[in-house]
């Protein structure tokens, strides 16, 4: 195996080029983790677009027969959100908490992928 990172995919704006950077320079990923992951920096980076979009909209709209619905930005950005949260979950990444064992006795237990990537998506979006 080399010590050479993989490529972002091209067409990456930040949000992607930032989540991509972070994970492999974490963890050794299979091909077809890579494309799940290239898929996972595509919708951060959608997810942003959308964010930005936002800013400046309003909090609701005007529905179809005249009345006040939520801006449909926020249904997609909760629902692209949704589909990067299952996209990293795929990835099953691991981690070792740092410090845990550190004063205690007890060995480390690492992360499963899923806790790994709830956490690296908590970490990026907050939730």
């Amino acid at each position: 195996m080399t010590d050479t990172k993989p490529k972002a995919p091209r067409g990456l704006k930040t949000a992607g080029r930032r989540l991509w950077a972070d994970i492999v320079s974490e963890w050794d990923l299979r091909p077809d983790e890579l494309r799940v992951l290239g898929d996972a920096c595509r919708e951060a980076d959608l997810i942003e677009r959308l964010e930005k979009g936002l800013e400046t909209a309003p909090l609701t709209a005007q529905g179809s027969m005249g009345q006040e619905v939520i801006h449909p930005l926020w249904s997609e950005v909760r629902q692209h959100r949704t589909t990067l949260a299952s996209l990293l979950r795929q990835l099953k990444l691991a981690e070792v908490d740092e410090g845990a064992g550190a004063v205690s006795d007890t060995p480390a237990k690492p992360m499963t992928r899923q806790e790994s990537a709830k956490k690296a998506a908590q970490a990026r979006w907050g939730t």
